[in-house]
């Protein structure tokens, strides 16, 4: 049996957070919700709902998702599997089987849920998310031939292969980093088409016209630095 493990980067998402975690197959083996510096109820409402809580107080999504791989690294049994997945209840968690799918019977290193427009709701992505996912998947396609199409937070990895990465980007790069890192090292991946819907609540990163300018800059700066390497 493969152990699963799903870690859940989390800022203010006491409305939606029970409801992701209620909605992930039993096939996991545990998930890790990380609080991010949350004032709300994310915490409370996590471990309600039966999940692990950690929490990580520089805000940061990197930061997040680099707490909960520190407390799977220190625990006696290594998992077979990690799957990444945000806590506003915009990607639809029963799909994690599909998210795992190609690791489990095709032995692939690495997927992605990609957001494609033909199962996303009206208005679940931005104008500035549409063209940010656009600009950098088309950058990797020039540089390195990649076969990206979005940078989709609902991804899966095998868990010595996310070691092997050496992921370290603690803000808004921290998908293209991962994606950049397996193009880099000739890890096998694939992407699997997954629905999208409004997320509940305001996005913290493209909600805001800050947030979707750092973004930007910083997703571009992973390619540039990578793409000269």
């Amino acid at each position: 049996m493969m152990k699963i493990k799903v870690i859940i980067p989390a800022y203010n998402e006491a409305d939606s957070i029970a409801h992701v975690i209620h909605e992930i197959p039993s096939i996991v083996d545990e998930i890790i919700v990380v609080n991010n510096n949350s004032s709300d109820d994310t915490v409370k409402n996590a471990k309600n709902a039966g999940a692990t809580v950690l929490n990580e107080s520089q805000k940061g999504y990197g930061y997040a998702c680099l707490k909960g791989m520190n407390y799977i690294k220190n625990q006696s049994v290594n998992p077979s599997i990690i799957v990444f997945l945000d806590g506003d209840y915009s990607d639809y968690p029963k799909e994690l089987l599909k998210i795992i799918k190609p690791i489990k019977n095709d032995n692939i290193d690495f997927v992605i849920g990609a957001r494609v427009k033909r199962l996303r709701e009206q208005g679940s992505m931005t104008p500035q998310q549409i063209f940010g996912n656009w600009l950098a998947t088309f950058l990797m396609r020039i540089f390195f031939r990649a076969k990206f199409t979005d940078l989709g937070p609902f991804r899966a990895i095998k868990y010595d292969k996310l070691l092997a990465l050496s992921m370290e980007d603690k803000t808004y790069g921290w998908t293209v980093e991962m994606q950049l890192k397996v193009l880099k090292q000739k890890m096998t991946y694939v992407e699997i088409p997954v629905q999208y819907r409004n997320r509940i609540g305001v996005s913290k990163v493209s909600g805001t016209v800050k947030g979707s300018v750092l973004a930007g800059i910083k997703i571009l700066s992973w390619i540039f630095k990578y793409s000269f390497k």
